[in-house]
Parts: structure tokens; C-alpha cells; sequence
């Protein structure tokens, strides 16, 4: 650290000195003490910038990988073509489409059922009565109109919201307006039948009385405006007479007085002609035929001059005919063969007929020459350019990263390192992407074991590579006369490694390895060979035996009880047990007790627990399907006394058998075989050889496919690396150098804020400290003054002789 120093001038001179710039440089100097953390500060920030960078490219390109290793991803994408798109053109393709060609001859397509009411002059016109009809054999659904819908709008409407399946309308041209009927069912299921029709148009014409009165030489008479049908009342009066009323209709069980009813179902001019000349009422009543073929109601009066003159009112009114229902066409099934099989469809939108795949019919193929029908081909595919754009992108991002990273181990232009030069985030990243690159997809495996069952292996299996000779791999020991073309494990091995050790020397041309992931474990295969030429053929009749783990289940100590629990029921409480069992009491330290040929059973186990002294009583309880199990009770109660148990105790007499089962992944070994090459001289990025791969997509997909998406294959491990290196996963190795950064950061974040703190205060200190000085310097003048006044006075000194 400087110093600083003091500038006085003449000490007595009076002028002090400058406090601001003076307090200034102190603080100046305490502050350097912050440089060194703000350095790292926006060193740090440097590396985050730079790592929140590869965490967006690693991101990139983990949404690459997610795209190949998804089930319903581009891997599942199909492309189709129809050879006549006049005939059959395709809708789409599910991820359970197959790749293949299917021959299509459509004989007819598929019609829906249709139909019309009788049209009506007048849209607007009051419509009556009801409608039923059925789709196909389904319920029968009745409209009854009413004053809210009794137009043909209205009926329309109370159709479509009836949920029945029917479609309908109303469709006007210059023949007038008429209600069409469309079944929302296609196909001979969804024929539209119409069960009962009442519907009935009405004009809502009253038919009104035009009469002339009675004179000395006539009769009174009239007639009712023609009509076909008629409905409500009729009100005749003679001269000054009581009016009497025509209702049509059937009488009530109490008539009314000066009424006449024609009689139930009676509502025709003929009707009401009888029923007034049966009433005497002395008017005669018939029925007129008119010149347009219409008819009229004609009254005459009995009694001549005015006193015989009709009064007519009348409210009758013409309620028409019912609109008669036409079919215009009938339901009817698509018929169409597919490869040779005859099927049918009750849409023209064919789904499924072909597995996965939707396509429209759009007319009957046409007949050729020789009177048969055409063949529509239709050719399913794998998308190829889609997986290969795909890949090709995937390459493009994978580069990106590699050259980021690259780019952080030099310096920028400006000749300075970059922020993450020499960080070992980089060479860890660069290490487990090329050794994820880099890394050979196994071509199969068998079916996992559990590692804490104490599983051992017996049996055998053959591999075959390709067309070559099949090899028989045995476990156990060879006999005197070995077999052509086996390989025997050994005397006493029965574990996956002793098998794999016995195929890696025996230099078949397949290599074989454990791979072990949490509990369990697996055998797993690779071909020398890539392509189809290397495939792998594994039969297995590998039986693998365990014995049957004997987990703990128990309750923590509480203020009401001790904390206790039991090991697995086992049939019998003398079966031999191997393994170990770690009990741990409270906080305190796990102790483990190993089972010996001493005490290889529930009752040894108990005495060795009880002989360690650990705080811990162990008894066997017999439960009550006879089974045994094995008690434990902490001697500490409360929480302090819980007990923490991890049980590795097998029973071996009680042993479950499975036949380990072969899974082929891919018959793709590595990205090379992609078409994915690693540039040693160009620092690890890709280079990327689009004809290499449509090679292998067409040889074979199902490989490629095997190759990123099957369980152990190379895509879902190298998907997962992506995942656990970026920032979104806790242990990723980007998220751990966030973290990291983040925790420096925190702390001198809080140096400098503290160290500020600090400085504050001394300046504010120093500020009134030195202001004091100040003060005193600026007054030593008159103070120097009068001193040298007061030793003139007493000693004359300086004073004037003269004077």
C-alpha cells in the first residue's frame, strides 16, 4: 500500500491544507484493497457469460438428440404417394405405419343417406305437426313442433339440436323453400328412415264469410274462402237469432249451450256441412266445388228478407297437407379391395385399413382395357430426408459447441486469455463428448440380474455373426472331448463377467462386457462387423438363480414406543442365509454383523446380532402361516434409539430361476457407420457424409432407428450425457461451474460490500479529524501574533529605543 503525505507549505503561514483531495487519496489508497476481488468479479462474470453460451449450444444440441431418440420423433415420420391422386390421395401416416407398397382398387365409395320434405311457397309460412325418424337401427327421435319452431327454420334448428345425428337445413329456390336432411352418419349405418310425417304446411289463412243479406224475394247466403281442410270455430247467427257456434271437433262431456260439435276427427268442409244441417238451426250448408278445383263452404239462410240474414264469423282456417319426405340418396359402404382382400368403409376417409394409414377416396377406379379396375399403388416410406436433415443438424450443433469450447482454451483478438482458459469445465466437457462420440453401440444384451441376490448362472447360448459358423458358449468346465465350435467358461464360473471373459478370449469377432447401472446388471454385445454383414443372432438358455432378499421394514422411535421392525418372512426358519445386515441405532455409528457356517440361519443370525452387544435385541417370531421372521427392538427408546437397518441377508433354500432372454439394440455399431466421422486435425468436430447414411437408412432403418432409440443403444446413453452435462441437471458439469461461480461471487460480493462499509466510516472520520487540523494550522498566524505580542511586553524585546 502507498503512503500519503501532507503538504503544509509554511507551517505558520496560515494557508492549512486541502482536506478534499487530502481525504481523497487516503481512501483512494484503502480502496485498492478491493482491486484484486473486483478483478475476479469480472473475471467470473467473463465465465459465466462464456458458460451461459455453451449452455444454450448444449442445449441445441440436446433438442437434436431428443428428436432422433424420441419414439414418435422423426425416426416415426412416414412419406406416401398414390399412383392416381384422381382415385385415392393420402391424408397421413402414423408412427405405426409400415414402409412397404399396397395395391388399392376401389370398386364404389362410400355415399350418406339424404333426403327432402316437400317444399312450401313461402319460407316464413307456420308449419304443424311432428317429424320422426331413425338413423340407421338407432333410437327413433320424434319433433313435435310448437309456437317457438313451427316455421321450417325453427324445425331445422329443433333437428340439429335434438343430438340425433342428422343434419339439417333449409334449402329455397324458385320452386319455393324446402327442410333437407343429411345423416351425420356416412355409410349403409347411417341410412336416414323417416318413421311418421304429420308435418303440415300452413298458410294460416282464416277463412273468412263473404255473404249477402236476405230480401223479401232472396235468402241470405255466403261462402267460406276455399280450403282443402279446416280447423277451430264457425259462429252462424239468423237475423236477430242466437248465434250459434260450429266447433270442430268432438263435444265434452258437458256441451256447451248453443254449440254444435262436428265429432271427434271431423275437420273437413263435408264434416261441417252435416253438422249444421243436422243441427236445425234453419241455415243449409254445402259443399261448392270451385273452378280452380278448390271448396267452399256455402250457407243459406232458411228464412227470407232480413230477418233471415247470416251473421258469419268465422275462425276456421286451412291447415294444408302434410309436406311428403323424398330420399334422395341412400347410405351405402365404400367398397374397395386392399391387396387383394375385400373390405369396406363407411366414409370416403379411410382409416387404419392399412395400419397407420389415413387416405381420402375420391372416385371408383377406373375400369381398363379388359374391363378390369385399376390398381392404385400406394408406397409408404421412411421419411430419410428428414432423419437426414435432422442428423445433418445434429452435426452442425455438435460443431458449434465443440468450437466454442475450442475457442476458450486460446485468446481473443485482443490477445488476452479467454474467460475460461485453463478451466478444467472445459477439457472434463471435451472429454465426455468426444468419449461419448466415440463409444460403440452395443448390438444386444440379455436380460438384466440383480446384483445384491447373489444370482449365479447356468446353461448355455450361441452367438452367430452374420452367415458365419454359430458358437455355442457353455458354462462350466470343458470335458475331455470339447465340442466343435464351443466355448466352455470354466470350472465354477457362473457370473456374467466369467462369460464375458470366456467370448472376449475365444476372438469370435464379438465383444462382450458387463454393464451395471444402480441394482442391476447386464451382459452386453457388440459385432466386430458393422452393417447388416455383422448382425448378431443370440439364443439364450442362460438360467440365472437368486436367492431370495431378505429387505427390512420397520418403524423410527417415538415418546410412546421403542423403535422396532422385522427382516423378511422366510417358509422355514432353518433355511441357510449368507449375506450381512448393518444396524445402525440413533446417530450412532452402523455395525455390521456377517453370517458365518456358524450362524447361517434366522436363530444364528439372532444370537450373532444379540452377541455384538449393539444395542439391539433380536429374536425369531414365527408368524401365523407358520413362516419365520427376524425381530429386531432398539434398547434405546424415543428417536434417539430408532434403528436404521440395510438387510444383504439371502435366503439361498428359498431361490427364484429366470431364463436370461437376448434384446437385440441395432445392428449399427458406431456413427461412422452413419456417415459421422471425428476430425482428429481439426480439434473433434464432425464431418458429416449424407450418402453414407441414406446408404444405411436403406439398408437398413430399423438398425438406425435401434441405434438411437433402443434401450441401451447409442443415442439414448449419449441423450442422457448431454443431459447430465449441461446446466439443467444438478451434477451437470456446466451447472457445477454456475455453482461454483456463483458461491465465489457471493463471497466477495460480501468482501466488497463490507470493505465499503468500512472505508464509509474512515472517510467520514478522517473528513472531521482533518478539517480540526485544518482549522488549527489556518489559525497559527494570529496565534504565533499574540505569543509574539506578549514576550514584546515582558521583555521589551523589539520595542522602539526611540519610544
Amino acid at each position: 500500500m502507498g503512503t500519503v503525505g501532507l503538504s503544509f507549505g509554511s507551517p505558520t503561514s496560515g494557508a492549512g491544507f486541502n482536506v478534499s483531495s487530502t481525504v481523497a487519496a487516503i481512501i483512494g489508497n484503502l480502496q485498492n484493497v478491493e482491486t484484486p476481488w473486483k478483478t475476479q468479479l469480472t473475471a467470473l462474470q467473463g465465465q459465466d457469460t462464456a458458460i451461459l453460451n455453451l449452455g444454450t449450444l448444449l442445449s441445441s444440441l440436446s433438442n437434436d438428440m431428443s428428436s432422433l431418440t424420441d419414439f414418435q420423433g422423426i425416426m416415426a415420420q412416414k412419406t406416401g404417394s398414390s399412383s392416381d391422386t384422381n382415385v385415392l390421395q393420402l391424408t397421413s401416416a402414423s408412427s405405426s405405419a409400415v414402409a412397404g407398397t399396397h395395391s388399392v382398387v376401389v370398386t364404389s365409395l362410400a355415399q350418406t343417406s339424404s333426403g327432402y320434405l316437400a317444399p312450401i311457397a313461402n319460407a316464413a309460412a307456420t308449419l304443424s305437426g311432428s317429424i320422426s325418424f331413425q338413423v340407421g337401427s338407432g333410437t327413433v327421435h320424434t319433433i313435435t313442433l310448437n309456437s317457438t319452431d313451427n316455421t321450417l327454420a325453427g324445425l331445422a334448428a329443433a333437428i340439429n339440436n335434438s343430438g340425433a345425428g342428422v343434419n339439417a337445413s333449409v334449402l329455397s329456390d324458385s320452386l319455393g323453400s324446402r327442410l333437407s336432411l343429411v345423416s351425420g352418419t356416412s355409410g349403409a349405418n347411417g341410412n336416414l328412415t323417416i318413421t311418421s310425417n304429420s308435418i303440415v304446411g300452413n298458410p294460416n289463412k282464416a277463412l273468412s264469410y263473404t255473404g249477402t243479406a236476405g230480401t223479401d224475394t232472396t235468402a241470405s247466403s255466403g261462402t267460406l274462402t276455399s280450403v282443402t281442410n279446416a280447423a277451430d270455430t264457425l259462429s252462424i247467427q239468423l237475423g236477430s237469432g242466437t248465434a250459434q257456434t260450429v266447433v270442430i271437433g268432438a263435444a265434452p262431456s258437458t256441451p256447451a249451450a248453443n254449440t254444435i260439435y262436428t265429432g271427434a276427427g271431423v275437420n273437413t268442409l263435408a264434416g261441417i256441412v252435416t253438422a249444421i244441417n243436422t243441427a236445425g238451426i234453419g241455415v243449409t250448408a254445402s259443399v261448392a266445388t270451385n273452378s280452380d278445383g278448390s271448396s267452399s263452404l256455402s250457407l243459406v239462410s232458411g228464412t227470407l228478407g232480413t230477418a233471415g240474414t247470416l251473421t258469419a264469423v268465422s275462425t276456421i282456417s286451412d291447415t294444408g297437407t302434410a309436406l311428403s319426405y323424398s330420399s334422395t340418396v341412400a347410405g351405402k359402404d365404400a367398397q374397395l379391395t386392399v391387396d387383394g382382400v375385400n373390405l369396406t368403409s363407411a366414409s370416403n376417409t379411410v382409416s387404419n385399413l392399412i395400419p397407420g394409414l389415413t387416405f381420402q377416396l375420391l372416385a371408383p377406379s377406373p375400369t381398363q382395357t379388359g374391363g378390369s379396375q385399376e390398381q392404385v399403388q400406394v408406397v409408404i416410406a421412411n421419411d430419410n430426408a428428414g432423419v437426414e436433415s435432422t442428423i445433418n443438424q445434429f452435426v452442425t450443433d455438435y460443431n458449434s459447441l465443440i468450437s466454442a469450447v475450442n475457442a476458450q482454451q486460446g485468446l481473443d483478438s485482443s490477445g488476452n486469455a479467454e474467460p475460461l482458459f485453463g478451466s478444467p469445465t472445459l477439457s472434463l466437457l471435451q472429454r465426455q463428448l468426444l468419449g461419448g462420440l466415440n463409444t460403440q453401440n452395443p448390438n444386444g444384451n440379455l436380460d438384466s440380474i440383480s446384483t445384491n441376490t447373489g444370482t449365479t448362472l447356468s446353461g448355455s447360448l450361441t452367438i452367430q455373426v452374420g452367415s458365419g459358423a454359430t458358437k455355442t458358449v457353455v458354462l462350466g468346465a470343458a470335458p475331455s472331448s470339447p465340442a466343435a465350435n464351443t466355448i466352455y467358461t470354466g470350472a465354477g464360473v457362473d457370473s456374467l463377467s466369467g462369460i464375458a471373459s470366456a467370448i472376449n478370449a475365444a476372438n469370435i469377432g464379438v465383444t462382450a462386457s458387463v454393464v451395471t447401472s444402480g441394482t442391476q446388471s447386464t451382459l452386453s454385445f457388440l459385432s466386430g462387423t458393422a452393417g447388416p454383414a455383422g448382425v448378431l443372432a443370440v439364443n439364450s438358455s442362460i438360467v440365472a438363480t437368486s436367492g431370495t432378499l431378505l429387505g427390512y421394514s420397520g418403524a423410527a422411535g417415538s415418546t410412546m414406543q421403542v423403535s422396532s421392525g422385522s427382516l423378511a418372512s422366510i417358509p422355514n426358519f432353518n433355511d441357510a442365509l449368507s449375506g450381512s445386515v448393518s444396524i445402525q441405532v440413533g446417530t450412532g455409528a452402523a455395525q455390521t454383523v456377517t453370517l458365518n457356517s456358524s450362524d447361517n440361519s434366522l436363530p444364528g443370525l439372532a444370537n450373532a446380532i444379540n452377541t455384538a452387544n449393539i444395542g439391539v435385541t433380536a429374536s425369531v417370531v414365527t408368524n401365523q402361516d407358520g413362516s419365520s421372521s427376524l425381530a429386531l427392538i432398539s434398547q434405546t427408546p424415543g428417536s434417539a434409539g430408532s434403528l436404521t437397518v440395510t438387510s444383504s441377508i439371502l435366503d439361498t433354500a428359498n431361490t427364484t430361476s429366470k431364463t436370461l432372454q437376448y434384446s437385440n439394440s441395432s445392428d449399427v455399431s458406431t456413427l461412422a457407420n452413419l456417415g459421422i466421422t471425428v476430425s482428429q486435425q481439426d480439434n473433434g468436430s464432425l464431418s458429416f457424409n449424407v450418402a453414407t447414411l441414406d446408404s444405411a437408412l436403406n439398408a437398413d432403418f430399423g438398425g438406425v432407428v435401434g441405434f438411437f432409440q433402443n434401450a441401451n443403444g447409442w443415442g439414448q446413453g449419449f441423450n442422457t450425457l448431454l443431459t447430465n452435462s449441461g446446466s439443467t441437471s444438478s451434477t451437470g458439469i456446466l451447472k457445477l461451474a454456475q455453482n461454483s461461480d456463483s458461491n465465489i461471487e457471493a463471497t466477495l460480493n460480501a468482501n466488497v460490500s463490507k470493505e465499503e462499509s468500512i472505508i464509509s466510516i474512515q472517510q467520514k472520520s478522517l473528513t472531521a479529524e482533518l478539517n480540526s487540523a485544518n482549522q488549527i494550522m489556518q489559525s497559527l498566524p494570529s496565534q504565533l501574533l499574540g505569543v509574539n505580542e506578549l514576550y514584546a511586553a515582558i521583555t521589551g524585546y523589539n520595542q522602539n529605543t526611540n519610544g
